[in-house]
């Protein structure tokens, strides 16, 4: 069963809906998700927020935490995050903002994602991945993957 079957299956026993909000990944997350049929019961909606201004327009993410820790950091991830629950009907949302590559900094390298996820009445989470310099492709599939593991864990604990 892939990942994608699992947190749906795993949502659906929960009774929870997600919501997706992406910038490095620009929607491959949705889209693994929503590749498998029958997905629409539990996906509720992806955002993809490549731009700060999309990010400020469409999540609210305010544009003072993108001034101060810039759209990589586990600030900007975490009101994404919460930005995507606020504006959905979803009871779960996953956040991911990143340096796929190539490029990157001394501060920011390249393959650094940061994740947030946020659950109606929960706490929001964050956390950061150094992947690496695997590539962009890579780093993008690693992102994907990681960001349905944090999903599923969300929902069987």
């Amino acid at each position: 069963m892939s990942r994608a079957s699992r947190l749906l299956a795993a949502a659906r026993q929960a009774g929870a809906t997600i919501a997706t909000a992406e910038s490095c990944t620009a929607g491959l997350i949705a889209g693994a998700i929503t590749e498998v049929a029958g997905s629409s019961d539990v996906f509720d909606r992806g955002f993809v927020t490549y731009t700060n201004a999309a990010k400020q327009q469409m999540l609210g993410v305010a544009a003072k935490t993108l001034a101060a820790h810039g759209a990589v950091s586990e600030e900007v991830a975490r009101e994404m995050a919460e930005g995507a629950l606020a504006r959905s009907d979803a009871t779960l949302a996953v956040a991911v903002t990143g340096i796929a590559g190539p490029g990157g900094s001394e501060h920011k390298p390249e393959g650094r994602v940061c994740f947030g996820l946020a659950r109606t009445g929960q706490a929001t989470r964050t956390e950061t991945v150094d992947f690496g310099t695997l590539g962009r492709t890579q780093v993008r599939a690693a992102t994907v993957t990681h960001a349905l593991d944090l999903l599923i864990g969300a929902l069987n604990s």
